[in-house]
């Protein structure tokens, strides 16, 4: 996917968006359709297809019957696929794209219609982006919010798995489409995703200008068979090095995902990507995902993705609309670059006041402690080789530092964590938040490094 951030066949003969004189053999690629959202300047958005090898392809974009653009291409032997890049595009739109072959005498157009400029963001994951409209809180207020939202389109893409990296997507479900009752809310677990397109609607909030939403999930998969064999091989991971758990349902193979639904995509210019994944998965795609002259952007950080979920007491929360509305918080910060609060505070230093039986947490925000709580803290207390986690109760407290007591270690203390549990909180009753974002602390793990003479602390390995 052309990126620099996070992103990437059976190819099956589509209903082609054109008039009478297109041939079989001539045809756009598989998520290039009327309704679609091009990612807008400084970025120029691709154009591909199919056609005859040898063939001269000629791209024109217009709008109210005046051409903008024209590029021209030719179709190349060895894939029979031909692309065009465009001139960068202001917001906006409607558009229409033409594809014009000619070969020799033959000569083949092919059109599509109600095309817009806009921010383009691919949403990906398991259940939890799976899981549509139909399915949240107030489902029926939000499906019917949709006649301020007719700028936003939405594509999801059909569930598929290869052994091999596919050029093209083998299916879609939702071919680009406006937003209505219907395809907000198909049926459970199918179109549209719900944290995708609450997300977009945040985002259309802030922008006021069109934003194209790709939807590409699987319930109950494992982040490795969304992952390339390039990026496992990276990070370590053979081929089969892992044991899938009881709550992956879905595909398990290495890259199976990856090839199929994501690879597919690597030719489309994003804006950025969100991804909601299980947290029984570690290795990440990222190092898979190409960069280059036409920017994407991934948003969230992984632990502010954490934290977005972190206290909606569920493994299926249907508050998926403060999911989306923390996500988006999370690409206005990192992909746009507004100075906001996006994830809640984590701690910039650890320190051991081991003659007070104290672990002294300071913070990088303004912490607001909403409730004591004297089991979501705990240390690790080692020796002999042996480890064992135990409760930090909270102490004191002020405006960035908290206290936590560590006198029930005994040994040396090595390191600590927060909220490292499935479920650490009741529904948004976590003890740390951001005072005015209500953004709840993520959770973390960290070494203690620091000696204090007297106190069996060590430097951890």
């Amino acid at each position: 996917m052309v990126a620099p951030g996070f992103v990437f066949g059976l190819v099956l003969p589509l209903l082609l968006r054109a008039d009478s004189s297109a041939d079989v053999g001539f045809r756009f690629a598989s998520y290039i359709d009327n309704y679609m959202v091009l990612q807008k300047e400084p970025a120029g958005a691709v154009i591909w297809g199919y056609g005859v090898s040898g063939a001269t392809v000629t791209v024109t974009l217009c709008q109210d019957q005046e051409t903008i653009m024209k590029k021209v291409t030719s179709v190349k032997a060895h894939s029979n696929s031909w692309m065009v890049v465009l001139d960068p595009v202001k917001a906006g739109g409607p558009y229409e794209v033409m594809a014009q072959q000619i070969l020799g005498r033959k000569n083949f157009t092919l059109r599509i219609h109600d095309v817009l400029f806009g921010d383009v963001w691919l949403c990906s994951g398991q259940s939890n982006m799976q899981m549509t409209v139909s399915q949240i809180f107030n489902a029926t207020s939000e499906l019917s919010n949709t006649a301020a939202y007719q700028s936003v389109r939405i594509l999801s893409v059909s569930l598929s798995q290869a052994q091999q990296e596919l050029e093209d997507l083998a299916k879609v479900d939702l071919q680009w489409s406006k937003p209505t009752l219907e395809n907000l809310g198909h049926g459970n677990f199918t179109y549209m995703s719900a944290v995708c397109w609450l997300f977009g609607r945040y985002l259309h909030d802030t922008l006021r200008y069109p934003v194209g939403l790709l939807s590409s999930s699987w319930a109950g998969t494992p982040i490795e068979a969304w992952s390339s064999g390039r990026s496992l091989k990276a990070c370590g991971v053979p081929r089969q090095g892992f044991m899938p758990s009881d709550l992956e349902t879905g595909p398990s193979e290495c890259s199976v995902l990856w090839n199929a639904m994501i690879h597919p995509l690597r030719n489309m210019t994003l804006k950025g990507v969100i991804w909601y994944q299980g947290t029984c998965t570690i290795v990440r795609s990222r190092h898979s995902l190409k960069t280059g002259a036409r920017p994407s952007t991934m948003a969230p950080r992984g632990r502010q993705s954490a934290s977005s979920h972190l206290d909606l007491s569920s493994t299926h929360p249907r508050d998926k609309q403060t999911v989306a509305y923390r996500l988006h918080l999370g690409a206005r910060a990192v992909a746009y670059g507004a100075k906001l609060t996006f994830q809640g505070p984590l701690p910039q230093k650890i320190e051991l006041l081991g003659n007070m039986g104290l672990l002294n947490l300071t913070y990088s925000q303004p912490i607001q402690v909403q409730r004591h709580n004297n089991k979501i803290f705990e240390i690790s207390c080692c020796s002999d080789h042996q480890c064992k986690w135990l409760p930090a109760p909270m102490d004191t407290f002020s405006t960035q530092t908290l206290a936590l007591n560590v006198k029930s270690c005994h040994d040396s203390l090595v390191a600590v964590r927060y909220a490292w549990t499935t479920w650490p909180c009741e529904y948004k009753q976590c003890p740390l938040y951001h005072p005015t974002s209500a953004l709840p602390a993520p959770p973390f793990t960290a070494f203690i490094t620091n000696q204090i003479p007297g106190y069996r602390s060590k430097v951890a390995k």
